[in-house]
């Protein structure tokens, strides 16, 4: 079986799983479920194509995801968290100098309710405007801006609180 044509909406969807898998997996916090998160929504996407008025796929896409995420929190009461190590197939632009970096980033973006990791995630990672964020997660733009500035606070706190190194002499 050949690939789908670039220009076809099927090619097109193909081309967005790259910055669907890093989302998904963002939400979920873990590589099997961020997977799962990905088939069921590349599912619906493609049942309901007919649906898809011929604007902005990826925006389109993504708002699907992020709802399909919320209906699944609100079955699942449970939180998985899960090491980034697993996802080493993610772009990365420069692995972190600190062995311990990494794992304190890790938990900063854990500790970030799901409203704020994904508008970060989608501002950050995925390169939307606030508008665009504002328009897929269908929340006004000033809760975008808010959301995004406690996200960027909180990450700053947790990480600046790790780093803290006593520089005294024991009496």
């Amino acid at each position: 079986m050949k690939p789908p044509a670039p220009d076809t909406f099927e090619g097109q969807v193909l081309a967005l799983l790259p910055s669907l898998r890093r989302y998904s997996r963002s939400l979920t916090r873990s590589d099997s479920d961020g997977e799962d998160l990905l088939q069921d929504c590349v599912e619906k996407v493609l049942a309901r194509r007919g649906q898809w008025r011929g604007l902005n796929l990826r925006g389109w896409v993504l708002t699907i995801m992020t709802n399909l995420y919320r209906n699944g929190r609100r079955k699942n009461t449970a939180n998985a968290f899960v090491d980034m190590d697993g996802a080493e197939n993610l772009a990365a632009v420069e692995q972190p100098s600190d062995p311990l970096e990494r794992s304190r980033l890790e938990g900063a973006l854990n500790a970030l309710s799901e409203e704020n990791r994904s508008v970060l995630m989608l501002v950050v990672m995925e390169g939307y405007t606030y508008q665009q964020v504002a328009d897929m997660l269908d929340i006004p733009i000033g809760t975008v801006m808010s959301r995004l500035s406690r996200a960027r606070q909180k990450i700053a706190e947790q990480l600046r609180a790790d780093n803290i190194i006593t520089l005294r002499r024991p009496k």
